[in-house]
């Protein structure tokens, strides 16, 4: 049992005591009438001499942020989620037994406060208070005002605080939901249906990466949690749906870091009939829209650097951009000349990246990805990393499949989609052959997958992308805890 603090036990003791007078310290229904930020808007720029003649009233909950008690008045301030607001309370205007519950308030507990809207002398929009009530005895005291929890790992471990005390942390909360109910009126009104598959799976597939196993009681059977949501709705195209979207949560097994979460939202999208190109246009009119109608603005900080959202973007093949940085030019180089040039850059290989394709991964990886800030679609990806991806019809090494980078990180992944179910089938057994090379995420094979292509999936284009740096780019953070609101942390020591 933990030993509690001096405050902590006060609070314990006024809480009895509350209790004692017929009150419920911790609550009942309370039916306000206005939000803080109403009130303000509204009376912000009335003149002072008017509100003498004004009886309009107000009735408020929130949290008590600051108390001035002083003798028979005192002044305090709640905050809703809208913001922050005085209260003038007088025992002349509640009564010496209501002025005195007042007086047992601590900062952190929620009131209900009903009176007149005034305005001080140095214009401040104030409520005289009429009726107070207690709702809830806040039995731990928040953290110091002007510091909040200075602990950047603990404001994510204790969020619930860290929104009472961080403005900033709370705007952040109440934004990304408006960034994602842009993105689904925008899918709803380009003819996309919104759709949910499942998140427990029997086969990994969709993308490259670890999951997290489960267990199925009931059928005794190992399952994964989704590491992608590209199969479901690609079988939905077959269905003829033509155009599906879906936002949801999937999760893989891998480290955390400022751009990475174990589970996150991820939304896909997929159309028939379209292509690489369609996706492109689709995610630059995303992506202008959620900027213009959300935050009425085309550039934003991200990660130190200005970004300009106007288009149209930069559009750039993977080979072209290692030129451009590089000078060397991989078009032109055999499958042995590449594994040459990556040992004598000493990059790195595992047993099953030693191919052409590979190797040019890991050379953009390592000498230009970090280099494309402005928003930039960056096409023509080797073969070997992109399993579900139509090969180019100019050159077979390669396939037509797009990222999007901005601020040197991948914000979207796209691809004219593979429906050649002999062809699919070939790519799912050479993951099988990586896998057996030491390929730890590599693909299942989906034969299911196989038997719907076989019905015919139209011609289509698809796209993903990590909802979560989405937001961190509108929203100007660098760290994707800053996005999430309960962020995977390690266990404390």
């Amino acid at each position: 049992m933990r030993e509690f603090t001096d405050q902590e036990l006060v609070r314990r003791d006024k809480a009895k005591k509350i209790k004692e007078m017929g009150i419920d310290p911790f609550g009942q229904r309370y039916d306000r009438t206005n939000l803080v930020s109403e009130i303000k808007e509204k009376y912000q720029d009335v003149d002072h001499d008017k509100f003498e003649t004004m009886t309009d009233t107000a009735k408020v909950a929130g949290r008590i942020m600051f108390i001035r008690k002083m003798g028979k008045a005192s002044f305090f301030s709640i905050k809703d989620k809208s913001g922050s607001m005085q209260i003038y309370i007088s025992v002349n205007d509640v009564g010496e037994e209501t002025y005195n519950l007042f007086k047992s308030a601590d900062i952190g507990d929620i009131v209900g406060v009903y009176g007149k809207i005034m305005k001080t002398r140095t214009g401040e929009v104030t409520i005289k208070c009429l009726e107070y009530t207690h709702l809830v005895k806040a039995l731990r005291p928040l953290p110091e005002k002007f510091h909040g929890l200075t602990d950047i790992e603990e404001r994510y471990r204790r969020r619930y605080v860290d929104l009472i005390m961080n403005d900033d942390s709370k705007k952040v909360a109440f934004l990304r939901p408006k960034i994602i109910r842009c993105i689904q009126n925008f899918m709803d009104s380009e003819g996309f249906t919104e759709v949910e598959t499942p998140i427990l799976t029997t086969l990994l597939t969709g993308a490259s990466a670890r999951p997290f196993i489960t267990h199925h009681n009931t059928q005794n059977l190992d399952m994964y949690l989704r590491i992608a949501l590209e199969l479901p709705l690609k079988r939905l195209l077959v269905g003829g749906m033509e155009a599906v979207y879906e936002i949801g949560r999937v999760f893989r097994n891998e480290g955390m870091d400022p751009k990475h979460n174990p589970e996150f939202t991820l939304m896909e999208a997929y159309l028939a009939y379209s292509n690489l190109e369609g996706m492109m246009e689709l995610t630059e009119n995303m992506f202008q829209k959620i900027a213009k109608e959300v935050f009425g603005k085309m550039t934003f900080n991200f990660c130190g650097h200005e970004i300009n959202l106007e288009g149209p973007w930069k559009r750039i093949s993977m080979t072209d951009s290692i030129k451009e940085v590089t000078g060397i030019d991989f078009k032109k180089l055999s499958e042995e000349e590449a594994i040459k040039l990556a040992e004598e850059h000493h990059i790195e290989m595992m047993s099953h990246e030693r191919t052409y394709g590979h190797v040019v991964s890991l050379f953009f990886e390592k000498y230009v990805e970090e280099t494309l800030i402005q928003p930039t679609f960056l096409y023509e990806h080797p073969l070997e990393i992109s399993p579900l991806t139509k090969k180019n019809p100019d050159d077979p090494r390669f396939v037509d499949r797009f990222e999007l980078f901005i601020g040197g990180k991948e914000f979207a992944n796209a691809y004219t989609e593979l429906n050649d179910p002999v062809d699919q089938l070939e790519r799912f057994e050479d993951q099988i052959k990586e896998r057996d090379l030491g390929n730890d995420e590599a693909n299942d094979i989906d034969m299911d997958f196989i038997e719907a292509l076989e019905y015919g999936m139209p011609p289509a284009g698809g796209i993903g992308y990590g909802i979560d740096r989405l937001c961190m780019l509108f929203l100007e953070q660098e760290s994707i805890r800053d996005v999430l609101l309960f962020p995977t942390m390690k266990e404390r020591s």
